[in-house]
């Protein structure tokens, strides 16, 4: 009782903040998205995520080296290909030589403890930029499993750590770990983006992987059919506890900010570890902000990331990454 009470003695000093500070971030809680593209010598910036490059295979070495020297242990690849390779089906996510799987086996040449986890969906290599095949003006479900399942296996045969199912297709995950399981990859782990919303906060990385639905009156011009309603909350339960029975070994909210609610209510269900997009939305808009003066950028993204991690992410899969290793780093 006060005054005998102070809760601002434990305030006094930043020693004693720290020493009983509840959250802490470390270079450990990172997933680093790095983005691939064909080519040689290529570093490319993406103009609507400042510090954000399109990479060639051996720049993405570089890049990979550079992250682990920082205690950056994992990393999440994304493919970006040409439009002459893309068409309904993914065909050229399926290639043994393709880009993914080429990324893939640089990463673990250049850096063999690097852990990798690989994007899953059928987007990068679709002409409708869909998650999945397109049939009669709908995107088919199972069908689309199934190339997503094929899809890992060969993943995990160029040696991906994890698969990270980003489509929301329903029940893609048993497909994927049962294909798995058939060609002997017992452990290979799956990621699954469990609660994925169709959020307008996605539009920076669409323009970097060139994966935003195309303008067709024939086909949906959004994701909504398959990605989560953002007014809903206990359908993320529902669905996480899904994947979680069809074989997730971590699970995804997607995106961070607006969804802290989401990642707890999540956090209080399930015993797996949670993982949280921290989105090109989100990051584009403290870079923004930021260069005008408007925002300090270091305190405001240890802030965001410092919520994140309280609301029960495990993981923090983030743009923001490198910038946090290197602040971490000189404190």
């Amino acid at each position: 009782m006060y005054p005998l009470i102070r809760n601002r003695r434990l305030r006094s000093s930043s020693s004693i903040r720290r020493l009983v500070s509840e959250t802490i971030i470390t270079a450990d809680d990172f997933l680093v998205p790095l983005f691939v593209v064909e080519g040689k010598g290529v570093k490319n910036k993406i103009p609507s995520m400042p510090g954000q490059y399109h990479l060639s295979l051996e720049n993405l070495q570089k890049e990979v080296k550079e992250l682990w020297n920082l205690g950056l242990c994992s990393v999440l690849l994304f493919a970006k290909v040409p439009d002459n390779l893309k068409d309904n089906k993914g065909t050229e996510a399926l290639n043994p030589d393709g880009l993914m799987q080429r990324a893939v086996k640089a990463v673990k040449n250049a850096c063999p403890e690097m852990l990798v986890m690989t994007d899953v969906a059928l987007d990068p290599f679709s002409v409708y930029g869909h998650d999945g095949i397109v049939e009669n003006g709908k995107i088919v479900n199972d069908a689309s499993s199934e190339v997503l399942a094929e899809m890992s296996v060969s993943h995990a045969e160029a040696g991906a750590d994890f698969v990270a199912p980003s489509d929301m297709m329903d029940g893609r995950i048993l497909t994927i770990r049962e294909a798995l399981e058939d060609e002997g990859y017992t452990n290979t782990g799956i990621m699954s983006y469990s609660a994925k919303y169709a959020s307008a906060f996605y539009g920076p990385f669409r323009d970097a992987l060139d994966s935003a639905p195309v303008d067709n009156k024939n086909i949906p011009k959004d994701k909504k059919t398959y990605q989560m309603d953002y007014a809903n909350r206990f359908e993320a339960i529902r669905e996480t506890q899904m994947d979680i029975d069809e074989g997730a070994d971590i699970v995804m909210v997607k995106p961070g900010l607006c969804y802290l609610d989401i990642v707890r209510e999540i956090k209080n269900e399930v015993d797996v570890p949670i993982a949280v997009y921290q989105v090109s939305g989100e990051y584009a808009m403290l870079k923004a902000a930021a260069e005008k003066g408007w925002l300090d950028h270091d305190a405001v993204m240890m802030e965001q990331l410092i919520a994140i991690k309280r609301a029960g992410a495990n993981i923090i899969a983030s743009y923001f990454a490198k910038d946090v290793a290197k602040l971490l780093g000189q404190l």
